[in-house]
């Protein structure tokens, strides 16, 4: 008999990432057929499984999961057991855990099914409603907040629509680095999609920010940001270049060339860059 016949199956199931109706029907079947349900939360997923009417074993499979978790879950998928992947919501392996699980199981040479689904980026995106048919999916920036701005500052060329995850308790400073770095751009702050207080805010950046200086941040985010505008010069932005001249020296670029590329990606001159920087060295030194 082929050994292969009595594996399992690995299959990755979307989950609602609010309203419990969006769930599918394919996933209602997969959840139930599955012998073991490795969750993100197992109290959070039971509540779904007793929505769903279903009793299953589940087991604790989060980015803190050790080597011996994931050999635990090939070695049940080895046995001929079929195991559900689940996320507290949304799509797992979409910041959300599961690549590690997913990797060793395609080592073993086993067999994985995504049962796709709900999924807060594309929804963002959608409802966004920004011209063009092409995005690029950044997730959660880094926390930090020197290599949050480096990032965003390698994507300031970038003229895909950016997609943001963010946590309410980093909001604001995440917005105020989006505004610095890339500018007053267009955007769409959308929180706690599908659920009772879904939100969604169509602006700026520069309002964003005055926004949540004014009310306490309350849910997850997603923020969609317009990609960079290739056809027109960029926006001059004076703070923007002064932060992207200190970042690229950070990252080893000399004066002069450090000079020039922030000039470059701000619309700024050069001379008028120069300018800004000599004034903002004048204003550190002077007496508060």
């Amino acid at each position: 008999m082929d050994s292969s016949a009595l594996q399992g199956q690995l299959y990755l199931v979307a989950t609602p990432i609010g309203n419990l109706e969006d769930i599918t029907l394919r996933a209602v079947r997969i959840l139930g057929e599955a012998d073991i349900v490795a969750a993100e939360d197992t109290r959070h997923t039971r509540k779904l499984l007793s929505h769903l009417g279903l009793s299953k074993e589940l087991w604790s499979y989060h980015q803190h999961s050790t080597t011996r978790v994931t050999e635990k879950i090939v070695e049940a998928l080895q046995q001929g057991k079929n195991v559900a992947l689940v996320s507290d919501a949304g799509m797992p392996c979409v910041s959300d855990p599961g690549q590690e699980l997913v990797a060793a199981v395609r080592r073993e040479g086993l067999s994985i099914t995504v049962i796709p689904g709900p999924s807060a980026a594309l929804s963002a995106y959608a409802v966004a409603g920004f011209a063009g048919d092409r995005f690029a999916f950044e997730g959660f920036l880094p926390t930090k907040q020197s290599e949050r701005k480096q990032r965003l500052v390698a994507l300031q060329g970038e003229e895909r629509t950016l997609i943001v995850y963010e946590a309410p308790h980093r909001l604001a400073r995440t917005l105020q680095d989006l505004h610095g770095v890339l500018g007053n751009r267009e955007a769409t702050l959308v929180r706690e999609l599908t659920k009772m207080h879904e939100e969604i805010l169509q602006s700026h950046l520069g309002d964003l920010v005055e926004l949540c200086a004014t009310r306490e941040p309350r849910g997850e985010y997603v923020i969609v940001i317009a990609g960079a505008d290739v056809l027109s010069p960029p926006t001059e932005n004076p703070d923007s270049a002064i932060e992207t001249y200190r970042l690229l020296l950070g990252e080893g670029y000399s004066r002069g060339d450090a000079l020039r590329e922030a000039a470059r990606r701000s619309g700024l001159s050069r001379d008028s860059l120069y300018r800004l920087l000599s004034e903002a060295s004048e204003h550190a030194k002077s007496p508060s």
